[in-house]
């Protein structure tokens, strides 16, 4: 049935050198890392600890944060595999395409497309918020019409400052991805520098006693908090967006995927105990904790270069999820579901121009008019669909091309896909039913599309 004709792996590698103009081949393993840990450490460490243990796990969420961190390493060994194995951009849909087919490959690609979409957004608009507040420090305030997304009730109109940041961040793309590559790497470092601030200046003030009850919400809290804290995870699979841009890919893909969760997981860990030994856990439910937890042991000086580092920090998460939308929109028009021009490559620069600047009209659009609340709930079903989807797709790729002679592989097959499909499984169904509804509408939409353009448009259909 044609619904679900594939892809042969050799074909989709062969395809990436026949273009007149291809994607330039830059990136190493420190870039890879780099962009990993960029997209990973961000609102989730700056923001998400205080929450998650102030509503769920309490000290214990320690504990949490290496229960989620496993749950991906399970899915990033999966992610590592098929990187080595189809170093082709795409992701998790051009995975798909080979394995299971174009139909499943276009759901899951139009699944991606909202997860990264609706993610870009809410970033953007939470980068505004901390960029505010670092000016209202220095005594400057926006216009209030201008300060946040639409909301008559509050007299805003639009977020300016969230269009600003995507605006930027999208003409930086556009001028080639090694120097996209540099302005992340260096904004992650400050943004590891003000995380190790932290836990140098922080560490000397961790009272034990804040750490009993260690688990006072029990087993059920520190899995509710597993499941919260999986979301300041998402964003190392933008790295296997970046598959046909990186020289050696066989060896540098499953190394910036994998050294890039373990960096991240260790400094989660290592926050949430100073973060908890500092101050009681019930005062932790606030928008600024790390800066929370300086001010309450009267480190002010410190708490600003916090605030530097949260914006740093949210800049690079901003970055790689522009950077992975416009390579999903590029392999998914490569393959004729969708419209040419995102598939187009400038000359010059040697990146998908046009692509990049439609993508910076959607999110701008997205994050200076909706506002934060709504943008969020649908960024999450989509990484757990397709780390699920991934997972299954290795015992399939297993089974039918054996398993590969070069490159990374997945140990103790079928244990650790099993393990990753079933830990993604149990968070997604955590997820509340409107995330649902909504991606069932998302779902549907995607469909009529599909139907309507994509599959008589499709490169497999013309062959």
């Amino acid at each position: 049935m044609d619904l679900f004709r594939k892809k042969m792996i050799e074909d989709l590698i062969r395809e990436t050198g026949q273009k007149d103009v291809k994607l330039k081949k830059e990136l190493g393993a420190f870039d890879l890392s780099m962009l990993g840990i960029g997209a990973i450490i961000g609102t989730g460490i700056f923001v998400l600890t205080g929450v998650a243990a102030a509503e769920h796990a309490g000290p214990a969420l320690i504990i949490s944060f290496v229960i989620s961190g496993l749950v991906c390493v399970f899915a990033a060994l999966c992610y590592a595999e098929f990187a080595s194995t189809v170093p082709v951009s795409g992701s998790a849909y051009t995975y798909s395409y080979a394995t299971f087919g174009e139909f499943i490959a276009w759901i899951l690609g139009w699944d991606l497309i909202l997860e990264y979409g609706f993610a870009c957004a809410s970033v953007a608009s939470g980068w505004s918020g901390y960029f505010q507040g670092l000016l209202a420090g220095f005594g400057i305030h926006f216009p209030k019409i201008f300060s946040s997304a639409f909301n008559p009730a509050n007299g805003t109109l639009v977020d300016v400052p969230a269009i600003g940041i995507t605006l930027l961040v999208t003409f930086l793309l556009t001028q080639g991805v090694k120097q996209s590559a540099r302005f992340n790497a260096t904004m992650v470092m400050i943004k590891i520098a003000v995380v190790l601030l932290f836990l140098s200046v922080g560490v000397w003030y961790v009272k034990p006693a804040n750490w009993h009850p260690f688990m006072p919400f029990g087993i059920t809290g520190i899995t509710s908090g597993a499941a919260t804290a999986f979301y300041a995870y998402i964003g190392f699979d933008a790295v296997s967006t970046a598959a046909e841009e990186v020289k050696n890919p066989q060896r540098n893909m499953p190394i910036g995927i994998i050294v890039s969760l373990v960096v991240c997981t260790l400094l989660y860990v290592a926050v949430s105990a100073v973060l908890t030994g500092i101050v009681p856990f019930h005062m932790l439910d606030v928008k600024n904790p790390v800066a929370f937890a300086l001010n309450y042991v009267h480190l002010n000086w410190a708490a600003g270069f916090i605030s530097l580092g949260a914006i740093a920090g949210i800049t690079t998460v901003l970055t790689v999820m522009i950077y992975g939308q416009t390579r999903l929109f590029y392999a998914i028009s490569r393959d004729g579901l969708l419209p040419k021009m995102f598939s187009k490559v400038d000359k010059k620069k040697q990146t998908p121009v046009l692509n990049s600047w439609i993508t910076c009209v959607l999110v701008s659009i997205f994050s200076g008019l909706i506002p934060l609340g709504k943008l969020a709930e649908l960024t999450n079903i989509g990484t757990l669909f397709a780390f699920m989807s991934v997972s299954i797709g290795i015992l399939y790729l297993r089974k039918t091309q054996g398993k590969p002679k070069s490159g990374f592989r997945v140990p103790l097959v079928p244990w650790i896909p099993l393990l990753a499909f079933v830990s993604c499984g149990y968070l997604i169904l955590q997820l509340p039913s409107i995330t649902w509804i909504s991606f069932l509408v998302w779902l549907v939409i995607g469909l009529v599309i599909y139907f309507s353009y994509g599959r008589k448009h499709s490169v497999l259909n013309k062959d």
